[in-house]
């Protein structure tokens, strides 16, 4: 599943190891990590600057010995292996006393094919959109099917209250990154799995502080196709030409499925309060009727049929999937509702690109039908402080009523020259003349006043952001109590 230099840091693994130190804890996927260590009997520590919820606390549920800030410090005593995260660059003070030392040290994806996946049947779901819904889902229709399966998520799995499960099945589902791997691997993070199953949900550009163009992605995704030979399955959405470009040439078994594309269809969709509901179609010919998924929205349609045509390869029944379905309660901070005070529904995503905030408003809208959407957008995440959709975030807001800008988030080891940031002032009028009242706040605290103003009884108010955008939505939340008392 590795270069040689992976194969090489490999092979420095000891034997045994006690103590693992991961250094940038406190992303997603290295919480997981760490969590996953404790229960396999490993002491572990971590360091980071940051550490958010719900990460914070899955960290500290799971024993993990948290250090504040980067430090050489952290390295003593030396543990028997370090983990990198990918936040982590080479000039950081603790990296830069880890290679010069003699502590072996691994990416975060070259520990977890190590010590977790090796020995297992990997499922994977990469692509630019659905990846953490369509795992979790994945993983509690395999559990509901008795096949205890495995887990790892970039978000926390409601069915399971965490964003990993250690189980005793054969199959390990874990969300695959395009996302380089770390600074000594710049490679996609999904390369180091050695999925048997793989589903490609979506290809579009993303992550321009690492990509240069829609070219460079969809050559991350060439690389994952051309790893995959005939023994494995390969799922794609139709619905994204460059998903089916990018593996035209796969010698993976490939099954296409969409919406409006594949051979696989969902059909006769109906989406309202109580979730969606659509039947599967191949060829035409309809394999299985009436499926109801109860987090509903037509991307997640998607998601579920993705995840119905890749268990279907590997032995699972329409029944046992649609019977996963059934009961799948989703991922926090996908359109998930937090709270409900003086007559306002407040709803928390983690949308941050214009096809994903286009979609929640779209699910967001079938869900609470005839109601004002006011949504607060966060541009937060490496491609969103970028101009590069400064013209197609415009047309993702149509479905909703009024529209709250946040200042561009400012990263000190990502700084953005002004003639490559995104406009919110520009952005807001563009959004204004498509029919929504659009404003660019000078502040996120500017966003709470102005949404307390304007929010009446009947309301949604969504908040997206891939942060905990200052904690607004619960202090939105908060006010609207105050003012019903």
């Amino acid at each position: 599943m590795a270069d040689s230099q992976s194969a090489s840091r490999l092979a420095r693994i000891p034997a045994p190891v006690s103590r693992v130190h991961l250094v940038g804890v406190g992303g997603t996927a290295m919480a997981a990590l760490a969590g996953m260590l404790v229960d396999r009997g490993f002491s572990v520590t971590g360091s980071d600057n940051q550490l958010y919820e719900p990460t914070l606390s899955l960290l500290k549920n799971s024993r993990v010995e948290l250090m504040t800030g980067f430090s050489p410090a952290n390295l003593s005593p030396a543990p028997d292996l370090a983990v990198v995260g990918n936040v982590i660059v080479p000039t950081n003070p603790e990296a830069v006393a880890l290679i010069a030392s003699p502590i072996p040290y691994l990416s975060m994806p070259e520990a977890l094919w190590h010590f977790f996946l090796k020995d297992r049947r990997v499922l994977m779901v990469a692509g630019t959109h659905g990846k953490t819904t369509s795992t979790a889902m994945m993983a509690h229709v395999l559990e509901a099917a008795g096949r205890d399966p495995s887990m790892l998520v970039g978000g926390v799995a409601s069915d399971f209250g965490s964003n990993y499960r250690l189980g005793s099945g054969e199959d390990f589902v874990i969300e695959g990154d395009e996302y380089d791997t770390a600074f000594f691997d710049k490679g996609p993070k999904f390369l180091h799995y050695g999925a048997r199953g793989a589903i490609i949900t979506a290809v579009e550009f993303d992550h321009a502080d690492i990509y240069r163009d829609l070219d460079h992605v969809k050559s991350s995704f060439r690389a994952l196709v051309e790893q995959m030979d005939a023994s494995r399955v390969l799922a794609v959405c139709a619905d994204f030409p460059h998903a089916l470009e990018v593996s035209a040439g796969a010698r993976a078994r490939r099954l296409t499925y969409g919406l409006r594309e594949g051979e696989y269809r969902a059909a006769k969709i109906t989406v309202g309060a109580d979730g969606a509901r659509f039947s599967v179609t191949r060829g035409g010919d309809r394999i299985h009727e009436s499926i109801h998924l109860p987090i509903g929205g037509r991307m997640n349609v998607a998601n579920a049929l993705g995840v119905f045509v890749l268990l279907s390869a590997f032995g699972v029944s329409g029944d046992e999937i649609a019977a996963g379905l059934r009961t799948f309660k989703g991922v926090v901070r996908r359109q998930q509702v937090i709270g409900e005070a003086a007559g306002v529904t407040v709803v928390d995503d983690f949308a941050h690109h214009p096809t994903a905030i286009g979609v929640t408003l779209e699910a967001i809208a079938e869900r609470f039908p005839g109601r004002r959407i006011l949504a607060a957008f966060e541009p937060r995440s490496n491609t969103a402080r970028r101009n590069v959709f400064q013209n197609a975030f415009a047309a993702a807001f149509d479905r909703a009523s009024r529209v709250y800008l946040g200042p561009v988030y400012f990263k000190e080891n990502d700084p953005i020259a002004p003639g490559e940031r995104l406009e919110t002032a520009a952005l807001a009028s563009a959004i204004s003349a498509r029919g929504a009242h659009a404003t660019a706040c000078a502040s996120n605290d500017e966003i709470l006043e102005r949404m307390i103003a304007n929010a009446r009884a009947g309301d949604v108010a969504l908040f997206m952001s891939n942060g905990p955008f200052d904690g607004l939505k619960e202090r939105f939340l908060a006010a609207l109590r105050d003012r019903a008392t």
